[in-house]
């Protein structure tokens, strides 16, 4: 296949229109990808003094950064998951049912941890 000079111009204006489509694109889609790696995620289950799962446990979560608190309803199985927290951030997690409360464990911005997995057991 040939191309005169017409031709070939018109060619090489479609690949450059397409690559700077492609590179539009990843520079929308690479700072949530991002953003998206910045985040920690504290997970566990609520357990009483026997080990046993506690559902309906309120668990709580506070950024120690903004002083902000968020809640969860441990599940049947006693879980609980906060998601999308700031990776700068420090949090304490700790949660209350009937009267009883766990110890407070904490969550470090230092630590490079991305997914905490912290069992939170009832006092007796």
């Amino acid at each position: 296949m040939q191309f005169n000079r017409a031709g070939f111009r018109v060619a090489a204006l479609q690949m450059a229109m397409a690559a700077t489509v492609v590179l539009l694109v990843g520079s929308v889609l690479l700072p949530s990808a991002s953003y998206a790696q910045q985040q920690k995620v504290v997970q566990g289950k609520v357990l009483g003094p026997n080990d046993e799962p506690r559902p309906g446990a309120v668990v709580y979560i506070k950024d120690l950064k903004t002083l902000s608190i968020k809640s969860f309803i441990s599940t049947q199985d006693g879980s609980y998951r906060f998601g999308q927290l700031a990776d700068s951030a420090d949090y304490e997690v700790w949660a209350e049912l009937d009267g009883k409360k766990s110890p407070t464990r904490g969550v470090s911005s230092f630590d490079q941890k991305k997914l905490y997995t912290i069992n939170l057991k009832l006092a007796k």
